[in-house]
């Protein structure tokens, strides 16, 4: 296990879960900014405080995002896609109202998603160089890394 995840001790148990999931802009449109990527750290880290959810790294290639995020087992996958997208959705759209010009009032994200577990294709390590090699032009930038998993 490499430094950026830690066991969550919880009262009944032990876990280490991880997860890289990633999310397209509506029609893959490139709405992906500066401006976009400010709001999009600021809101990922409201939601470290008030859910169980830890963004290991975030980055961003125009298009799309890619997280690799920590959580509980309590907290399914499904509800762990549905609580970003949402959040993150409503926020950039309240913060940034260019961005919802630019999809014709619709949605932030695309209806798919892909998501795997790190560690059934590789390490943590290995996910996050795939993720960097990734996007349109290798345009990825790395927007956070945390190094240290706060115990919930």
């Amino acid at each position: 296990m490499s430094q950026n995840s830690k066991y969550i001790h919880k009262s009944h148990n032990v876990t280490v879960l991880l997860y890289h999931f990633v999310s397209s802009a509506k029609y893959r449109r490139v709405v992906i900014t500066d401006s976009v990527d400010k709001v999009l750290i600021e809101v990922c880290d409201d939601i470290e405080k008030r859910y169980e959810v830890n963004f290991l790294e975030v980055g961003t290639d125009k298009d799309h995002v890619h997280f690799l995020i920590q959580s509980v087992p309590s907290y399914s996958i499904t509800k762990i896609v549905t609580m970003i997208k949402s959040i993150i959705a409503r926020e950039i759209f309240k913060r940034c109202p260019e961005v919802k010009k630019q999809l014709w009032g619709g949605e932030f994200w695309g209806k798919g998603y892909f998501v795997n577990t790190v560690g059934q294709h590789g390490t943590e390590k290995v996910i996050a160089n795939y993720v960097k090699g990734q996007g349109i032009e290798k345009d990825y930038k790395k927007l956070k890394k945390n190094n240290q998993l706060k115990l919930f």
